[in-house]
């Protein structure tokens, strides 16, 4: 893999949630076979778990950032320390409420405290 100059996002997250969704699929499959509305239906349901437990994975630190991540960090097996405050650009960061742009809130510093403003706050011209 060291020849290879890109990123796929080969994570804990991703390997996992494509090994639970590739059994969901299967027991979609064999459901549909045997005529199974039960059958079809629990594979359908093990699909949708695998998208949740991927989510879990990727806000655990156990996935990666859209874009190209450092060589150095292009393991699977590598975390993801920023995690925690979440991606920028990123959607399953977005919807647990992490990785907020920076353009949503204007933090002003004092000398004893900071205070946050909010976008909607109106803006005053200067000059």
């Amino acid at each position: 893999m060291s020849g290879h100059h890109y990123d796929e996002g080969h994570t804990l997250a991703g390997w996992t949630g494509f090994a639970i969704a590739g059994a969901g699929t299967s027991v979609a499959g064999v459901g549909m076979c045997l005529g199974s509305a039960a059958g079809i239906w629990l594979g359908l349901g093990v699909v949708g778990l695998s998208v949740l437990v991927t989510w879990g994975l990727h806000l655990a630190g156990w996935g990666k950032p859209p874009g190209v991540r450092p060589v150095a960090e292009r393991g699977w097996r590598v975390r993801d320390r920023v995690a925690r405050n979440g991606h920028p650009g990123c959607v399953g960061c977005r919807l647990a409420g992490r990785g907020r742009s920076a353009r949503g809130s204007l933090v002003v510093s004092t000398s004893e405290r900071s205070v946050a403003a909010s976008e909607t706050a109106p803006s005053e011209s200067v000059g």
